[in-house]
C-alpha cells in the first residue's frame, strides 16, 4: 500500500494556507514561508508563545524523499511536484493531529514540536542532535 496522500490532487501552496490558517487559530504570531530557488515552498517557520517565552519552530518539508519513497512503492505517476504535494498533505495531517492533540491539553506546545524549535545558531533541536552538538545522557 502506498503511502498516505499519494493521489493527492491539493497543490502544495493551497495546503501551505490552510497550515498557516491552522497556525493563525492557534496562536502563532509570525508566520513566514521559505522557497527554494524555483519557488517551491522549502518550510513553514512561525513564532508562538510557550511556557518558556516566544519560540521559533520550523517546520520543514522533503519532497525528494517522498519521491524516493513513492518510487520504492512503484508509483508510476509520481514525479518531484507530485512528491511536493504528498509531502505538503502529510505535515498538514501531521499538524492537524498535534493541534488536536494540543488541544486536549494533554501536552504541551513545548512537548509536541521540541525537535522543530529553532536555536540562536538557526538549527533546529533535532538538527543540533542529529549533528552530536546535542547529546542526550
Amino acid at each position: 500500500m502506498p503511502i498516505k496522500n499519494y493521489t493527492t490532487k491539493v497543490d502544495a501552496a493551497v495546503t501551505v494556507g490552510q497550515i498557516q490558517a491552522a497556525l493563525a487559530r492557534h496562536g502563532a504570531k509570525k508566520i513566514m514561508i521559505e522557497y527554494d530557488e524555483d519557488c517551491n515552498v522549502n518550510a513553514v517557520t512561525f513564532a508562538i508563545m510557550t511556557g518558556s517565552g516566544m519560540q521559533g519552530v520550523r517546520l520543514p518539508a522533503n519532497p525528494e524523499r517522498v519521491l524516493a519513497v513513492l518510487h520504492n512503492q512503484r508509483v508510476k505517476s509520481a514525479d518531484i511536484e507530485q512528491a511536493r504535494r504528498v509531502a505538503w498533505r502529510i505535515l498538514k495531517d501531521w499538524f492537524d493531529a498535534q493541534l488536536a492533540i494540543l488541544e486536549t491539553e494533554m501536552v504541551t506546545i513545548d512537548q509536541v514540536m521540541l525537535p522543530y524549535f529553532v536555536t540562536k545558531s538557526g538549527d533546529t533541536v533535532y538538527e543540533l542532535y542529529q549533528n552530536n552538538q546535542l547529546l542526550l545522557e
